[in-house]
């Protein structure tokens, strides 16, 4: 499994809703990609619509979502049309983006339930795992959306105040202005 730091690999495929997704060509701060086993499964139902409930704060906050599971591209379809998903899912049936991500048990042959938050240069910047706690992990995958796209802002607000304005200097001290009067003449 691809660990914090790690580059993740490069994610081509059509999605659920016919475009293309390019990992490297997202626009958002950045990309949550969460990897579930199977479509209409309990857990991957109950992931899916809560990623689906929560998907204008991910938005509101600079993030892009994207879930992948071993399913063809046909049940993914599906699967997005009966949940009213409203991001897209891509079915990776020759399991080449799960391989790529580190996430298939062994001996099942589906996808692990993993969460990756990917940044720029599609360094990735978290990584959750939880197999049972779904609650949490949407919670764990909001919570670091929040604190990472708020930091990005803020760093960026500050570089950009320092652009504007330049480096902040101290002013010299004015010199005093001389309120005597000048000498009289005494001629």
């Amino acid at each position: 499994m691809l660990n914090v730091g790690d580059t993740a690999p490069e994610i081509d495929a059509t999605t659920t809703t016919g475009d293309r997704f390019v990992l490297s060509k997202q626009k958002a701060i950045c990309t949550v990609i969460y990897f579930y086993p199977k479509a209409f499964t309990p857990g991957c139902t109950r992931e899916t619509r809560t990623f689906a409930e929560n998907h204008n704060e991910l938005e509101l906050a600079g993030a892009s979502i994207i879930g992948v599971s071993t399913d063809d591209g046909s049940t993914q379809c599906d699967f997005a049309k009966s949940l009213g998903t409203p991001f897209p899912l891509i079915g990776d049936p020759d399991k080449t983006i799960s391989r790529g991500f580190g996430v298939l048990w062994p001996l099942f042959g589906v996808a692990k339930r993993v969460t990756f938050v990917v940044g720029a240069e599609r360094k990735v910047l978290a990584v959750f795992h939880h197999e049972l706690k779904i609650g949490q992990h949407r919670d764990d995958v909001l919570k670091f959306v929040h604190d990472y796209c708020d930091a990005v802002r803020a760093e960026a607000q500050e570089l950009w105040k320092k652009a504007l304005h330049g480096p902040r200097k101290k002013n010299p001290e004015k010199p005093e202005e001389n309120t005597s009067s000048p000498p009289a003449d005494n001629d």
